[in-house]
């Protein structure tokens, strides 16, 4: 007997990497869950059957309730889920003042946990429950003093993944960190052009995004670092 397509929930996939990686998923016979905080024609043309847009915003605690509880309506569970939704900072340690802290560890950490607990009856129920967490390299260095309120928080998200992937072992539920550098999306926009033209794309995350996915539990895959250039250490 055929198993039913899997279900997926994607945060932050109206553009970028998010969107990506529900395309990816969509032209692979997932069923996609896509949480965003307006509504978008990035999707025309899928059927209901295939995929539903929900309004997420990581600053609404109810909105992550509430997505959760509409993708279970809509495709009776959940297979995946997938963190993608983000926001940067160019601000230092030193010079953030603490509502740009708070805001930022709201979006980039507290948010993907909440929706992570929101999830986890239904990623235990699913055959092979997965998460994967959009980190960054950001996360394993800091470059500058700039970067390092970022950096901060994605640190922090790389130590939830961990946490995730420690909390579903017994169960199978497998999380994954994904780590890129820089990447062709809004958030690159300040590159200089030439470094633009050679960055990672968004696509090429989405298929290494679905590959995790798709990973039976036997392989189960902690991190992995991605860079558009050859770094030292990664």
């Amino acid at each position: 007997m055929n198993q039913p397509a899997p279900i997926a929930m994607v945060s932050g996939g109206t553009r970028g990497i998010g969107l990506a990686i529900a395309r990816e998923l969509l032209a692979h016979g997932w069923r996609v869950s896509v949480g965003a905080r307006s509504a978008t024609d990035a999707y025309s043309g899928y059927s209901a059957d295939q995929l539903r847009v929900h309004r997420f915003d990581a600053e609404d605690k109810q909105s992550e309730t509430d997505w959760v509880a509409a993708t279970v309506r809509d495709f009776g569970g959940i297979d995946a889920l997938v963190h993608n939704a983000g926001i940067l900072s160019t601000r230092s340690v030193i010079a953030a003042d603490d509502d740009e802290v708070d805001r930022l560890l709201e979006v980039n950490v507290k948010s993907p946990l909440r929706l992570t607990r929101k999830a986890w009856p239904h990623l235990l129920a699913a055959r092979e429950g997965k998460v994967l967490v959009m980190a960054s390299l950001a996360a394993k260095r800091v470059r500058t003093a700039d970067a390092s309120l970022y950096a901060l928080s994605k640190a922090a998200v790389l130590s939830l993944a961990h946490g995730i992937r420690h909390c579903g072992a017994a169960s199978r539920v497998r999380c994954t960190a994904l780590c890129p550098g820089f990447v062709a999306t809004d958030m690159a926009a300040s590159l200089p052009p030439e470094q633009l033209q050679q960055a990672t794309q968004p696509e090429d995350i989405a298929r290494i995004a679905r590959t995790v996915l798709e990973l039976p539990a036997s392989a189960s895959v902690a991190e992995i670092p991605i860079s558009w250039t050859v770094e030292p250490q990664y």
